[in-house]
């Protein structure tokens, strides 16, 4: 159900249909409920209206279950604002080792930015985790660097991967 004014483009990506856009409680709501319905747990409210907008902002619905490939932006900053949950933003090495954990939470960071190209990814630890994240466009596929030292979404490899990332993080932050 969709009681925003919404335009569906698919399972996990709505846009903005009003000029102004608003985006109150319901808004939070509805993107949360979409990501754990969603089969790869999240779904996102555009606020932009097209792809090849020079400004991109989402807000943006993560179950814990999802898996977020490490990845880096080539020639992009992106930044997040917490609206509601926790998670671990994990800063990776070329080699796949942290470097870098930024928790975000109610009694931690609510806000993020990364203005360099490195890898990340980010590991939810909330029933859901609802950012408001900001990026510049316009959309480039291209412009995503995948890590090679991680697997591929959907595989079982990813699913193993992801436990073995939660162990490290748990490790790294008891050495801090």
């Amino acid at each position: 159900m969709n009681p925003l004014p919404l335009k569906k483009i698919n399972d996990e990506v709505y846009v903005a249909a009003d000029d102004i856009v608003r985006l109150d409680r319901q808004a939070v709501e509805f993107i949360r409920d979409c990501a754990l319905r969603n089969p790869r747990g999240r779904a996102r409210i555009c606020a932009h209206k097209d792809s090849g907008d020079n400004l991109h902002e989402m807000l943006i619905g993560i179950a814990p279950g999802s898996y977020v490939r490490p990845h880096r932006h080539l020639s992009k900053v992106e930044s997040f604002h917490l609206i509601e949950g926790s998670a671990d933003i994990v800063i990776l090495s070329e080699q796949g080792s942290i470097e870098d954990v930024i928790e975000l939470g109610p009694n931690a960071n609510f806000y993020y930015r990364l203005d360099s190209p490195r890898y990340h990814t980010l590991l939810i630890s909330s029933p859901v985790l609802v950012i408001h994240e900001t990026t510049n466009g316009p959309f480039d596929p291209a412009q995503t660097d995948w890590a090679a030292f991680s697997p591929v979404e959907g595989t079982a490899e990813s699913v193993s991967y992801t436990s073995r990332l939660r162990r490290w993080v748990s490790d790294w932050k008891a050495s801090r």
